[in-house]
Formats: C-alpha cells, sequence, structure tokens
C-alpha cells in the first residue's frame, strides 16, 4: 500500500515505522474473515482493514474526527488478524500509533476521559487491593453488572507461597490487579515451579506491565511503567544481588507476557533503556513455554482429580495471537493425564475481555462473551481454563462452569511422593 505521509510525520520514529508497515498491506481482506468485531458489525471499517485505512488518512493528513476515534476504540488488539495475514503487517504496532496521534487530536468527552482516568490511575494503584476488598464485603448488595466484576474472597491457600530455595531462579511479574482479583494464579505458579526445582522471585517496585496506560491513551505513562520494571528487574537479571541470577521472567497473564515481550520495540529509541529492555524481553516466558520441562519433572506426581479432569481450554488470543504461543498448553496438560478440549468453533476468536474493553465497550464484550461461551458449552468440561486473568474473570461472569487459570488446576492435582 503506499502512503504519502503529511510533513509532521514524515522522517519521524513513528512516521517511518508507519510508512514501513503500511507498504507491506496489499489490502486483500483475509483479515476481515478473523475479526471479531467485524463478524459483529459487519462494517468494514470495523474491521482491521478499514481501520488501516483509516490510519492511513491520518498519517497522510485528513481531518482526524470522532467518528475515527470511534472505529479505533473498537478493535479489541486481539491481533487476530496478524495471525491471518500473509503479508506480515504488524497490526498492532501500527494500531498503537494510529490511536496515540487520534487521541492527542479529538478530544473526549468528559464523561469518557473521567472513565478512562479512573481506570488508568485506579487499576494500577495501591489503593486498588483495598477497593477491591471492601467491594467484596458488599458484594451481596452490589447490582448484577458490577458484581460479575467483583469476585469473592480468595481462600487462605491462595497466599500460600514456597519458602524452600533452589539454585535455578526465575522472576515472577506479579502485575497490578492480579495480586488483588485472583492471588491463587500468582502464588499457584511459584508452588508448581517450586515443584520442578525453581524459586520464584518476585522484585519489588515491580508492578504494571505498561499495557493499561498504554491502551488508555497515555504512552508515556506505559513507558514509564515499563522502565519502572526494568529497574526494578535488573539487579535480579544481572545476578547482583545475593538472591543469584535468574533465569527468565516468568509472566502468566498473557496479556501482560504479550506486553513485556514488546519492551525491546517500545523502547528501542531511549538511549537508556534501548539495550535493557531488549534483554527483558528476551527472557520474558509464558508458563506454557515452560512445560515440556514441568511435564518432565512433574509427571509422577501429577493426579488430575476427578472434578477437574476434562477441561476446556480457551486460548486468549493474547496467547495464540500476540505471542504466537498454540498448543503447548494442551499437548502439556494432556501428558500430565488432563483430557483437554477446545472449541470446534473459533476457538481462534477473542473472548471480548481485552483488558479494560469490557469495560469501555460492554455491549461488544458481552456479545463476544457469550459467543465463546456457546462454543465451548459442547465440551461439557467441569472447568473452563484459560491463561490471562481478564479472560478468565470475563467468562466466569458468564457462566456457572468454574473458569481458572490452568496452572491453578496443575498445581491442585500436585501431589506428595
Amino acid at each position: 500500500m503506499q502512503t504519502h505521509l503529511a510533513p509532521e510525520f514524515k522522517g519521524t520514529p513513528d512516521g517511518d515505522e508507519a510508512e514501513a508497515i503500511l507498504r507491506r498491506c496489499v489490502h486483500c481482506g483475509f483479515c476481515t474473515a478473523t475479526c471479531p468485531t467485524y463478524q459483529l458489525l459487519g462494517d468494514e471499517l470495523d474491521g482491521p482493514r478499514g481501520r488501516i485505512y483509516l490510519i492511513k488518512q491520518v498519517l497522510e493528513g485528513a481531518p482526524v474526527t470522532r467518528s475515527t476515534q470511534l472505529h479505533l476504540d473498537r478493535c479489541l488488539t486481539c491481533r487476530n488478524c496478524e495471525t491471518t495475514c500473509p503479508s506480515g503487517v504488524e497490526y498492532g504496532h501500527l494500531l498503537d500509533i494510529g490511536r496515540k496521534v487520534v487521541e492527542e487530536r479529538v478530544p473526549r468527552p468528559r464523561g469518557e476521559q473521567a472513565v478512562r482516568r479512573l481506570l488508568r490511575e485506579g487499576l494500577t494503584s495501591p489503593l486498588f487491593g483495598p477497593a477491591l476488598k471492601l467491594g467484596q464485603a458488599v458484594r451481596p448488595l452490589l447490582p448484577a453488572g458490577l458484581k460479575a466484576k467483583v469476585p469473592p474472597r480468595a481462600g487462605a491457600d491462595a497466599h500460600r507461597w514456597p519458602t524452600r530455595e533452589h539454585a535455578r531462579k526465575m522472576l515472577l511479574l506479579r502485575g497490578c490487579v492480579q495480586p488483588a482479583l485472583m492471588p491463587n494464579i500468582d502464588s499457584a505458579t511459584a508452588r508448581v515451579l517450586d515443584a520442578a526445582g525453581i524459586q520464584a522471585l518476585v522484585a519489588d517496585g515491580a508492578g504494571c506491565c505498561g499495557a493499561i496506560r498504554a491502551h488508555l491513551g497515555d504512552a508515556e505513562g506505559g513507558l514509564a511503567d515499563m522502565r519502572r520494571n526494568i529497574d526494578a528487574w535488573w539487579p535480579l537479571v544481572e545476578g547482583l544481588t545475593k538472591a543469584g541470577r535468574v533465569e527468565a521472567i516468568v509472566v502468566n497473564a498473557s496479556g501482560c507476557g504479550v506486553t513485556v515481550k514488546d519492551y525491546g520495540h517500545a523502547l528501542r529509541h531511549d538511549p537508556d533503556y534501548a539495550q535493557r529492555a531488549a534483554r527483558v524481553a528476551l527472557l520474558a516466558r509464558d508458563p506454557s513455554e515452560l512445560l515440556p520441562e514441568l511435564v518432565a519433572a512433574l509427571k509422577a506426581r501429577v493426579v488430575p482429580p476427578a472434578e477437574a479432569a476434562r477441561l476446556a481450554f480457551h486460548p486468549p488470543c493474547t496467547l495464540q495471537h500476540g505471542q504466537q504461543l498454540r498448543g503447548g498448553v494442551e499437548a502439556g496438560l494432556r501428558a500430565l493425564g488432563f483430557e483437554v478440549q477446545l472449541a470446534a468453533m473459533e476457538a481462534h476468536l477473542c473472548c471480548g475481555s481485552a483488558g479494560t474493553y469490557s469495560v469501555l465497550q460492554p455491549l461488544l464484550a458481552t456479545q463476544l462473551r457469550d459467543r465463546k461461551l456457546a462454543n465451548l458449552a459442547p465440551i461439557d468440561a467441569q472447568v473452563i481454563v484459560s491463561a490471562n486473568i481478564g479472560c478468565i474473570q470475563h467468562l466466569q461472569s458468564g457462566t456457572a462452569t468454574p473458569v481458572r487459570h490452568w496452572i491453578e488446576v496443575l498445581d491442585e492435582a500436585l501431589v506428595d511422593t
């Protein structure tokens, strides 16, 4: 696709990158067949091809309108289109550039600004945990819509962290909302690693991966979160503390994993952080990437409980499209004795969670959630498992079937030998 950048974008990092991405796009439209919002709305401008055209217009100097902003807002950033694209168009990076420009040029209504600011600051605040506890205390009194966003209090086991030391060590990103919303995901990850002879470390000072601020229009705030995490992790990456050197950074929320693996790209123009960001990105691992060695180490100790032997797996779009990791969870769990099935239809489509999307676009998010659950229903599984806290919470709001992180199920299947 030929493009002629407006003068203000020529020779800039964003302009050069956008131009290179646009050149790869042949406008074939294969991506529309796998775009969730296009499937629902049937509007070309609510599919990747249409959004690419809108961004191209913006970068060529066309007027930026509220309509442009709305079409870009409706994108889930699921990156299914990247998996489908025969030309290797990096749509996610192009969308980030387009949204940044539009955000600067189109004022949002005050109500929208307030909601987005509340999400941006509230979800990344140390006060999120206490606020959630208050919500859990009055959960029975909450309206149904809000009640679905507030999970019940976790049991004591959710905070049980292994105490053994091991020569092998890995960092664990706990993130912003996960330690309060679903603390058992992190502790289960630490226990599974411990059983395999790996010690999970947490760096003081690390927090949100940067995705929340970046996706809510605060690009600089997102970069600041990334720099903070790199600073917090670096002593352990370099082996500068008595804990020694970590061999990987485990990110058990696949949405955060996409972002951390993109640190090198996000900070490539920062002379103080570019090299460290690239190294951190290379160290990032989704737990599914560790499954082959976990299977070898733990197979004799795993006895799937009858109430969770048959699992329906929803692979998050951030795992299968963002990180391009497919099949690892299913293969690993099957090797450990679980019966695992994917939906026979539309296993590749997003469930509608997409970070804060389910809050900002509730109608579309609910339609996608119900469509996903309908496709999972024929499996008749005792438990639905996934690999991202957002997907887990969003799906659970629409079903009575337990929805959990797959590593929690594996943790509960471990027995002493």
